[in-house]
């Protein structure tokens, strides 16, 4: 059961659960865009932030990573791209193919960024009650005219809490083509569509039971929110964290 919720909340005591929902989504918003200003060093203190974070919110740093494994594929083609398509001082050459230096720094940098803020988010969604961030993006988004808040928030939220269900039927199809051999055949375009059509078939049909569980049980977005309410340390967080922030874009 464990494996099932990996990506979704880890009921813990630590300092990141006791945070309202709604700062934690404002630590998220702050750190990315340090994130995505941070130089090299800047982005190596957000990184061991991050690491320690996950420690003690009980997440597992290789279990992360084995459930990231589809995603490194991503990050792989980005860092080629960058790698070849950035001007800059040779590094190698292989016929007409040119790597820079500044090409592979910055694919480095660039998938290093990404990583991160994938972390952080995974950070806040195994921290946070799915019904607390409801009430967080509900509050942040009723001063905003002609949006409904609450059936905004709402959708945001079942997603969020659909995102176990979707890395669970990854695995589910991994280990059925595994059990048919299709993991050993050397085409990986093959492997690809036998691996993505029944993952979207499975997370399309899962998709559907969960709206017919929900229109049995007249399920509606006007429900009771989560009261929330800020305390001393939500505030002493929010300081550290522009802190930080800041410090990583003028660093």
């Amino acid at each position: 059961m464990a494996e099932l919720t990996l990506f979704g909340y880890q009921a813990g005591n630590s300092l990141l659960h006791r945070f309202d929902s709604r700062f934690k989504l404002g630590f998220l918003f702050l750190l990315s865009i340090g994130t995505m200003q941070a130089d090299a060093w800047s982005m190596a203190v957000l990184s061991l932030l991050c690491a320690g974070l996950m420690r003690s919110t009980g997440l597992s740093m290789v279990s992360v990573c084995k459930e990231l494994r589809y995603f490194f594929i991503l990050l792989a083609l980005i860092f080629i791209s960058r790698a070849l398509t950035t001007p800059g001082i040779p590094w190698l050459t292989f016929g007409g193919i040119v790597i820079t230096r500044q090409g592979v720094y910055t694919g480095i940098l660039v998938c290093w960024r990404i990583l991160l803020v994938i972390g952080l988010g995974l950070l806040f969604v195994s921290s946070t009650r799915t019904s607390e961030i409801r009430a967080a993006l509900t509050w942040l988004l009723e001063p905003v005219p002609f949006i409904p808040a609450s059936r905004v928030s709402t959708m945001i939220s079942l997603i969020v809490r659909f995102i176990p269900v979707i890395f669970n039927q990854m695995r589910e199809t991994d280990a059925a083509q595994q059990a048919r051999g299709i993991g050993n055949r050397k085409n990986p375009i093959y492997r690809l569509q036998k691996f993505m059509i029944p993952l979207v078939l499975s997370v399309f049909r899962d998709a559907d039971k969960l709206i017919v569980a929900m229109d049995s049980r007249c399920y509606t977005e006007k429900r009771t929110a989560v009261e929330l309410a800020a305390h001393k340390i939500d505030w002493i967080g929010l300081f550290v964290v522009s802190g930080v922030s800041l410090l990583a874009i003028l660093l």
